[in-house]
């Protein structure tokens, strides 16, 4: 019998078989909820591939402390209209119980300390497998994940000791302390998910969408000057321009698009037509070549 399913069709159903194999295997897993657009996608795709039941897993949100306010608006509203379970992880927690040390100056970040906050909310909790929007053409330390992803007992990664994945069989045995991080959409593109979010009509937070924002101009991108969290040099003026989030972290870490893009086709056509990546505008990622793969061994998304 001939496959009639288009590529987004395909890829829901994979997402979806492998959320259901999650259900199956694990006995107490979690979603990892930034409020970007990945985490909401997968959150959907949980929603429909438990439909009519709520979704199994609780939403799991590290709070940096300095998140943009249309993120935890966004939260807070979808959690109520799924009648989902939240659980937050708060950074301000892990400084003031001196497990980690807030930066300071001009570049300091919450970001690389959501390991710490992560790792304890997992272990708090006692969840065995945390699923994440991840997907692999995001960045190349993503590209090295598998989708059943293990982590040993110190919730550490290491690219070289990973299980093979061959037809579609996952593979979840681990010793006592050790969990998976699982990545259903691994196989989606940006333009996958941009495309899906418009046939489904999701609904995403009005950072994705072109607004007028405070920003002020560092290293060659555009970072938010309001709320007013990231520590400005005396030459970085402030102005007001047309701006969208690409993708959403922390304010310290989210870069900002000059754009005219005020509804998803719009972004689909800006996507199509850019040369820059999609985490092009993350500072995070410009701290060193291998930023994102360091932080992933040590037990971050």
């Amino acid at each position: 019998m001939a496959n009639n399913l288009t590529h987004l069709a395909e890829l829901e159903a994979e997402s979806v078989y492998i959320l259901r194999e999650v259900a199956a295997q694990f006995e107490k897993p979690c979603i990892l909820f930034s409020g970007g657009k990945d985490s909401i996608v997968l959150t959907y795709l949980a929603y429909k591939a438990f439909y009519p039941a709520k979704i199994p897993f609780p939403l799991v949100h590290i709070d940096t402390g300095h998140n943009f306010p249309e993120t935890l608006t966004y939260r807070d509203d979808l959690v109520k209209r799924l009648g989902a379970d939240l659980v937050v992880g708060y950074v301000q927690d892990s400084i003031d119980q001196g497990k980690v040390r807030e930066e300071t100056g001009f570049n300091a970040s919450r970001n690389k300390l959501q390991t710490v906050t992560l790792l304890d909310t997992l272990a708090e909790h006692k969840f065995d497998a945390a699923l994440g929007g991840a997907r692999r053409d995001e960045e190349k330390a993503r590209a090295k994940e598998r989708i059943f992803s293990h982590r040993d007992e110190f919730g550490q990664w290491n690219p070289k000791n990973q299980r093979p994945e061959l037809w579609n069989i996952y593979n979840a045995r681990k010793d006592m302390g050790e969990h998976f991080r699982v990545f259903p959409i691994s196989n989606w593109t940006e333009m996958d998910v941009w495309q899906y979010i418009f046939k489904e009509g999701i609904e995403l937070p009005s950072l994705y969408y072109t607004h007028r924002r405070k920003v002020f101009k560092r290293d060659g991108q555009w970072l938010a000057a309001e709320p007013d969290i990231i520590q400005r040099r005396e030459d970085e003026e402030v102005v007001e321009l047309d701006v969208r989030c690409r993708t959403i972290g922390d304010v310290t870490c989210t870069g900002l698009t000059l754009s005219k893009a005020h509804t998803v086709e719009d972004i689909i056509r800006e996507i199509a037509a850019t040369r820059v990546t999609e985490r092009g505008g993350r500072a995070d990622d410009k701290r060193s070549e291998t930023a994102m793969e360091d932080r992933k061994k040590q037990g971050y998304f």
